[in-house]
């Protein structure tokens, strides 16, 4: 079906309950026919994420910067691999390679790459579903500072409106497969 990009945390010391959602996350994409395009990482809910694609039997397809592969990171099972120069160029080559987006929970890195993509989307240099998991809350004080942002018009609401929003990953998903079809 779809190569989905799905960006999440790869911190070692998160509560088990990310990583089950990531594990989930994986089995779910792979269940539905996608191949699961993610950061290249081994750890924390990244890794949780394509062993649970793989243990569901699915593809994995992983980009990750040479200095990240360097610090012994890398997921060396994924079914490819694609090693970049920079962090930069790792975004770029997630974009290309993908034909959806997920946003799991994570910090800096997992924002950085949510706003890029929905920057790029807004610019309409591609037009590639994007959905957000809000499990648990967990984006709920962005969301709301988002709105906010555009109240005050820094943000158009059609710009706003482009990012999905989901409390489950099957919810997610629907939302993703509706617009892939």
């Amino acid at each position: 079906m779809a190569n989905v990009c799905v960006f999440c945390a790869s911190s070692r010391t998160l509560d088990a309950r990310w990583l089950a959602l990531a594990t989930e996350t994986g089995t779910e994409l792979v269940r539905r026919g996608h191949t699961l395009v993610s950061g290249g990482g081994c750890v924390g809910m990244m890794g949780a994420l394509a062993d649970g694609a793989r243990a569901a039997g699915g593809r994995t397809l992983g980009v990750i910067p040479q200095a990240l592969v360097d610090l012994e990171v890398a997921d060396l099972a994924a079914d490819e691999l694609l090693v970049t120069d920079g962090m930069a160029s790792r975004k770029t080559l997630m974009v290309d390679k993908s034909d959806a987006f997920v946003t799991l929970p994570g910090g800096l890195g997992t924002l950085d790459e949510l706003f890029e993509v929905w920057t790029t989307a807004t610019l309409t240099l591609h037009a590639k579903p994007m959905v957000l998991v809000d499990a648990d809350g967990f984006y709920r004080p962005l969301l709301d500072w988002l709105t906010t942002l555009a109240d005050r018009h820094f943000l158009k609401p059609a710009g706003l409106d482009l990012l999905m929003v989901a409390d489950s990953v099957p919810a997610a998903l629907d939302l993703l497969d509706a617009r892939l079809t």
